[in-house]
């Protein structure tokens, strides 16, 4: 469900990545308010293709193309739970199958039901209508054109300034955001910021994660202990950048990257804004990760689209040979569906270089600024894992899953009876991971995207080879305060609605404590 955050990274490539820049409004304004200049707005503002009270379109009748590329794909992909309900009691042999959805709900916009008839008998809609119609709001509104000021990220923390991790509000007040107003504007800015400061909610010294509301083990705290013995200064110390000196880099490796692995650097800078004396090095690694685009198109293309020319029908295309034939290659809009496929490639930046020759797979890395660096490897771990095993420290390294899905059914790979085996003991998924993260005794830290999600994946443990009774608890599974607030829903059925990062939780392998043997021995 994730990949739906690769458009919002594409929308927010293009924003400044610093502290918002107001110079451009004026300060002045003329006695009560009622003489107001013409020249008090701000002239760096676009004009909005879509007003605040016009985001609401069925998505056959939208201005924008990849919304209406989306509704397309919905009715080829999702059922008509009407008439799905209907051919339950039907032999498993009847060619029937439920007709496509084709009907769009006036009330949410979405293709829903193959008919209106059906949507009127359709009692459950009404439960999910209001969600629906909330996302597609949302995604008019991504592309509506407005300045979204939300995206407009803060600069370093000030010396004295604390930040608290009690939830979304008060983290955007103490980090100095622009003021979120409005629900909207709450989940795009949840949903851009939730995979950074989920990682940073879980590590910093004043995470909301403790011993006292019990999601913090004993076993978890010394765990954490010796990470944030790196990653702040001692006591009493000024947490600044010239403390990074000495200190070894704190590395984060995502395996099974996707959709994280497609957002722009400055968004990953704001994880160092927590941490300002602490050097980041972040891995993505993955089939599914995104790599640079070649530097050919790089040079042939423009870094981002302006927010000034928002998607629609009317822009005018870049007019060079290699850019047209990419674009017209590319499709408008990929379907979300249960093996999503990679990321558009992302923005090649001046530093960034090519890693095969390390790493033996394609692979870049960019050194984005002193305080962070970013890898990413578009291969298996099991395949780079014997290139980090020796160099692995609980003191510096920890390892991140985004929504794994360790429960869920290889599609690849089968047990001895034929059936599917789970994604944690599969061959070719995870099943040699998780063993090799435990042997290193780093924490290795897991989201999911909701209750069942998180449940599904913790049960998988108790039955996964070289998994079960090999590890200890180090944050017990519950709701991750910074997941994304954003509905995130399925093209395969609509009444599927899950939100990224729902929960999190956290493991590391068993320690052995260390027994000494009596002086004397006595043998029977």
């Amino acid at each position: 469900m994730s990949y739906s955050l690769r458009h919002t990274a594409r929308l927010v490539v293009g924003v400044r990545p610093h502290r918002p820049n107001f110079s451009g409004i004026s300060s002045t304004r003329s006695i009560f308010g009622l003489l107001r200049n013409k020249k008090d707005t701000n002239p760096q503002d676009p004009v909005p293709v879509l007003s605040q009270d016009d985001l609401f379109h069925p998505f056959s009748k939208s201005p924008f193309p990849a919304v209406r590329a989306r509704g397309e794909a919905i009715q080829k992909l999702a059922p008509c739970p009407v008439c799905a309900s209907s051919h339950n009691h039907l032999h498993a042999h009847t060619p029937q199958q439920p007709l496509s959805v084709k009907f769009e709900c006036p009330d949410c916009g979405w293709p829903t039901h193959c008919s209106e008839e059906h949507l009127q008998q359709d009692e459950e809609h009404i439960k999910y209508c209001s969600r629906l119609r909330e996302v597609n709001e949302d995604e008019h509104d991504l592309r509506s054109g407005r300045r979204l000021i939300e995206f407009e990220l803060p600069g370093p923390q000030g010396f004295e300034e604390a930040i608290s991790f009690a939830n979304w509000d008060v983290f955007w007040y103490t980090r100095g955001y622009p003021s979120m107003d409005t629900e909207r504007s709450r989940r795009h800015a949840s949903k851009l910021l939730t995979y950074p400061i989920t990682i940073g909610g879980v590590l910093h010294q004043h995470s909301g994660l403790t011993l006292n509301n019990q999601r913090l083990t004993p076993e978890g705290s010394r765990s954490l202990a010796a990470l944030r013995t790196t990653l702040h200064v001692p006591t009493g110390a000024p947490e600044t950048a010239e403390a990074v000196v000495g200190k070894p880099q704190v590395r984060i490796f995502i395996p099974g990257a996707r959709a994280e692995s497609s957002l722009p650097p400055h968004v990953w800078e704001q994880l160092c804004m927590l941490f300002p004396s602490t050097h980041f090095h972040i891995f993505f690694i993955g089939p599914q990760v995104s790599l640079p685009k070649p530097p050919s198109q790089s040079a042939a293309q423009p870094l981002a689209t302006p927010q000034s020319a928002p998607e629609t029908s009317e822009t005018p295309a870049v007019d060079l040979n290699a850019t047209k034939e990419l674009v017209e290659k590319e499709p408008v809009y990929l379907p979300n569906v249960y093996e999503p496929p990679t990321p558009a490639p992302i923005v090649r930046l001046k530093r960034t270089r090519s890693s095969v020759e390390r790493y033996g797979v394609p692979s870049y890395t960019v050194a984005y600024t002193p305080q962070l660096t970013i890898t990413g490897i578009q291969a298996n771990y099991a395949e780079v894992h014997a290139q980090f095993q020796h160099t692995l420290d609980p003191y510096s390294d920890l390892f991140f899953f985004f929504s794994p899905g360790f429960g869920f059914p290889s599609p690849e790979s089968t047990s001895n009876d034929s059936k599917p085996l789970l994604q944690i003991a599969s061959p070719t998924e995870w099943g040699p991971v998780l063993p090799m993260l435990l042997a290193s005794k780093c924490p290795v830290f897991v989201t999911g995207f909701s209750p069942t999600d998180v449940e599904r994946d913790v049960r998988s443990l108790s039955t996964a080879p070289d998994v079960a009774g090999e590890f200890e608890w180090v944050i017990t599974p519950g709701p991750n305060t910074f997941g994304s607030e954003k509905w995130e829903v399925a093209d395969f059925d609509p009444r599927v609605m899950v939100k990224t990062n729902w929960g999190v939780w956290g493991i590391r392998g068993k320690s052995r404590d260390v027994q000494e043997r009596s002086k004397f021995s006595f043998s029977l």
